[in-house]
């Protein structure tokens, strides 16, 4: 499955059907060699005992939770992060392929700015997104480059640890969930006497993990993390859900101080095949750590003081998705959909057309809708 195509991510397994590959996003099945054509349970079973390997926390957490994260090697091949679950009472597999090579911030033509954000000494930077948004080898990068130019201590904290560092100019200390820490919280309290310069918590999913992480970034530290949020706003709302209402003021005056930049990335597809990254990137100024200490307010958004920051390098989604349109890499159905407001992107789609010389036409299933306010998201 995995040596069929170049484009392949992901594999999927469950009862009824054949083997699913994933290629560039889309779904296509995968010939198998059953009586009936399909997988059974009794198949699926079996490949998910084969991939647990006689692990007894895999099979815990299945039993209790219904679904268990590992990581599997298929050997000079591939390697897989991996997740079981239940559905309908029937044991189901999705497999991650993961990238062999950890690639570098210039092979990914990320922007000029993530070679500032890996100079910072101390603090939090988000790197945010949906699953499969490539948050991981985007984090892969810049850890890769501190560990070919700085002679420090990286210790990560990973659920599976998916790209294998070596040793370069930097020590590189790996932990995986499970096998060397039982959660993120103690795995990060720990990694606070292990004197590292740089942390990466694999994810932040709760409100202990974000409590030591902030004072981890209080302490000397830089902390690089995820978390399943879309935009700049969103992260910040997601933190402040973790803890209570009363301590909401002490909250934003800590994330103030830490919070060096959010960003946020989305795969969308590109014109001839495949995708193609855009991302939005919100840094420290004196407006962000104002808005950040107040909230968002009617002349205070997180939006408004990202587009304001270009000449920093920062960048709104619907700014990328603009610059890639033009720039004939995305379709105009493509921008649209994905942007965050659909009116003003029309209007700018549209002005790009008339300077080519070009028309705009609606595409079809898209129709006009009221643009939200600049507020909406705080008040939300």
């Amino acid at each position: 499955m995995i040596s069929s195509s170049e484009g392949i991510s992901d594999l999927l397994f469950a009862v009824g059907r054949p083997p699913i590959i994933e290629e560039h996003g889309l779904l296509e099945e995968f010939p198998v060699e059953t009586p009936t054509g399909v997988l059974d349970s009794a198949l699926v079973e079996q490949i998910a005992t084969h991939l647990m390997g006689g692990d007894e926390r895999l099979a815990n957490d299945f039993a209790t939770y219904g679904s268990c994260d590992c990581s599997y090697a298929l050997s000079g091949l591939a390697r897989f992060r991996v997740n079981i679950f239940k559905q309908n009472g029937r044991q189901a597999i999705v497999m991650r392929k993961l990238q062999t090579e950890i690639p570098t911030l210039d092979q990914l033509g990320l922007p000029p700015i993530f070679k500032e954000m890996i100079k910072e000494r101390n603090g939090i930077i988000f790197v945010t997104g949906a699953t499969g948004s490539g948050k991981t080898t985007t984090l892969a990068a810049m850890l890769n480059e501190l560990n070919e130019s700085q002679k420090i201590h990286i210790l990560t904290l990973e659920d599976p640890i998916e790209f294998l560092h070596p040793h370069k100019s930097a020590l590189f200390n790996q932990r995986q969930l499970g096998k060397d820490f039982p959660d993120f919280a103690s795995g990060l309290r720990a990694a606070l006497r292990q004197a590292p310069k740089v942390i990466l918590v694999g994810e932040i999913r709760d409100r202990a993990t974000m409590e030591i992480a902030m004072t981890a970034s209080e302490t000397g530290h830089i902390v690089f993390t995820t978390m399943h949020t879309i935009n700049a706003g969103q992260t910040i709302n997601r933190v402040l859900g973790m803890f209570a209402k009363d301590e909401e003021p002490q909250l934003r005056q800590r994330l103030a101080d830490t919070v060096r930049y959010v960003v946020s990335q989305r795969l969308v597809t590109k014109v001839g095949g495949g995708r193609m990254l855009v991302s939005e990137i919100m840094g420290s100024s004196l407006r962000t750590r104002e808005t950040l200490l107040y909230g968002e307010g009617e002349n205070r958004t997180f939006q408004e003081i990202i587009e304001a920051g270009g000449t920093m390098g920062w960048h709104t989604f619907d700014q990328s998705l603009l610059a890639a349109y033009k720039a004939d890499l995305i379709t105009d159905e493509t921008t649209l959909i994905f942007c965050a407001h659909k009116n003003k992107m029309r209007r700018d789609i549209d002005m790009v057309k008339k300077l080519r010389g070009r028309t705009y036409e609606e595409p079809s299933g898209l129709r006009m809708e009221p643009e939200p306010q600049a507020n909406a998201f705080a008040a939300a």
